[in-house]
């Protein structure tokens, strides 16, 4: 066993560690299988399973932590907080939570909300959950950290990772990602466990921040985002825009005078746009709906003006991008006779959009 575990770590394999390995990765059609404990569920939909990691995601102060923390109290009380509800089996009853941002004060915080939503005492310790604050170290530190404590801790069924983004040094380096999630892929199987972690989104978009974001899209067993509401920032919306198993209804929760997050009953969810991959794939009616917000009140502009003014008129149907997308989509239109350059600047002709022909 010994040798398997440090071929997991990274030592190489000759032809005797091949033949142990073999027995562990062979897959034989005569084998039988046990599906793996589900874990967490929302409105009956399978969130996590032992063996798999997840994650949220959302924009800073959209508060993922505060979803987080309902979570992690639904494990520790076996009810359902908010719409999580949450079982560790036996001898997987415990929880390590790990936090790489806030300070020993604001985890304190954090830590005490979890107890009051699971109703579990805050005056005396609870031996079910084990919280790090990491924010002092290194990305190598706090990997070691945790991967120490998954060695030396019983029964841990349930790992957060609060700020996975910190565990290493660039968020775009594709080896860098790609080793975290390898391991987060390694330590979840090997310990029988289920890892959270919760990454932020991009400013401009939906997309999870570098490189990690869409290792972790590709690789995760769901992803939930929480975002805030865009008329009512008070209120949070969680929904599942990556999950294995069918979608559940989203919910929306805001913080009560407890400071505790609450439902939101009878909420009523605005259909979110569906997502644009290109601007040579849009409608002629997306692009006439966001040509007519960009030149809302105006007959012409010159070239920084029409590219600023493109920029918000197509983030109004969903397609927010960067200035260089920007400039691409302005040659597009221009090159279709959709933009013409006059003397007095850069008019708009809807001609081409209401012809019912294909722009591409």
């Amino acid at each position: 066993m010994k040798s398997l575990i440090d071929m997991r770590n990274g030592a190489k394999i000759d032809g005797t560690n091949y033949k142990l390995l073999l027995k562990h990765i062979r897959l034989n059609v005569t084998d039988k299988y046990e599906f793996p404990p589900e874990i967490i569920k929302v409105n009956g939909t399978t969130v996590a399973t032992l063996g798999n990691f997840s994650a949220s995601t959302g924009k800073p102060k959209s508060k993922k932590t505060f979803n987080v923390s309902a979570l992690v109290a639904s494990a520790l009380s076996g009810k359902e907080v908010l719409k999580y509800k949450t079982i560790l089996p036996q001898g997987k009853e415990r929880i390590l939570y790990v936090d790489t941002e806030q300070s020993k004060c604001h985890c304190h915080k954090v830590m005490q909300r979890i107890m009051k939503l699971a109703g579990l005492p805050i005056d005396k310790e609870d031996d079910r959950i084990l919280f790090f604050v990491l924010r002092e170290y290194t990305p190598e530190q706090r990997r070691e950290i945790i991967s120490c404590a998954l060695q030396e801790e019983e029964n841990i069924g349930l790992v957060i990772i609060d700020g996975i983004r910190d565990l290493i040094h660039d968020i775009n380096s594709p080896g860098e990602s790609l080793n975290i999630i390898n391991e987060l892929m390694r330590w979840s199987s090997y310990y029988e466990m289920h890892i959270h972690t919760v990454l932020h989104q991009n400013k401009g978009d939906d997309n999870t921040r570098g490189h990690i974001g869409t290792e972790l899209n590709n690789k995760a067993e769901t992803i939930l985002q929480v975002s805030k509401n865009a008329e009512n920032p008070n209120i949070s919306e969680v929904r599942a825009v990556h999950i294995r198993d069918k979608e559940f209804q989203p919910f929306a929760f805001e913080i009560n005078e407890d400071a505790l997050p609450q439902l939101v009953n009878n909420y009523k969810f605005t259909k979110t746009k569906e997502k644009i991959s290109s601007y040579a794939d849009m409608s002629n009616e997306q692009h006439l709906e966001a040509l007519e917000c960009a030149f809302k009140d105006k007959q012409s502009m010159g070239y920084q003006e029409l590219l600023d003014s493109l920029k918000t008129g197509y983030a109004s149907i969903g397609y927010a991008r960067g200035r260089n997308t920007i400039v691409k989509l302005c040659k597009f239109l221009s090159n279709i006779n959709v933009l013409i350059k006059e003397e007095q600047g850069y008019i708009f002709d809807k001609e081409p959009l209401c012809s019912g022909s294909s722009l591409v």
